[in-house]
């Protein structure tokens, strides 16, 4: 069964807002190679649609470009009932959501990565996710949305790793306990 890892930017209190964290350049890379050590990104509605601007992206500095060119070659699944794919790599997923990853995870492979909240949550539910990776911005928001927010129970996580960033930033990796 290939691993199902879960890799998300998120402010000290808590925040999950797309534009609270400011990414640079190795946070960018880090990103690129999370998401270049995936078979495939599963990836709900609203999450997909944010990360379609890499599809077109211009103009943008030229450390950006990694994680450019690993989100536009990565296999896609979307998650949507509104929503069909238009090419860009991308296939629907079909049926309950939490079925189809559990069908997904049963293939053979190196693992699949989730992005977004509300899809994530679900998952966490379902204990399917076996890794979770939290980008730690050293910024306080104030708002929402919130990590996990509506989370059905407590879910008690091992901290197995931590990248640490010039900018602040860290990355910290936990498994769900009873996960090796």
């Amino acid at each position: 069964m290939r691993p199902l890892r879960y890799s998300i930017n998120v402010s000290l209190d808590g925040c999950v807002d797309h534009m609270a964290g400011t990414p640079d350049q190795e946070t960018h890379h880090h990103a690129a190679q999370t998401i270049a050590r995936a078979d495939a990104i599963i990836l709900g509605r609203t999450t997909y649609e944010l990360m379609e601007f890499w599809r077109t992206a211009e103009d943008l500095p030229p450390w950006t470009r990694s994680f450019e060119q690993s989100i536009n070659a990565a296999k896609k699944y979307l998650v949507s009932s509104t929503r069909e794919p238009d090419g860009w790599n991308t296939e629907s997923l079909t049926g309950d959501p939490v079925d189809a990853v559990r069908k997904l995870k049963e293939q053979p492979g190196d693992g699949l990565y989730v992005g977004g909240v509300t899809l994530p949550r679900a998952l966490a539910d379902a204990g399917l996710i076996d890794e979770y990776e939290f980008v730690v911005y050293p910024t306080l928001v104030g708002h929402g949305p919130w990590l996990f927010e509506g989370l059905a129970e407590p879910l008690t996580l091992r901290h197995v790793g931590t990248t640490e960033f010039t900018s602040g930033a860290r990355a910290e990796r936990y498994v769900p306990v009873g996960n090796s």
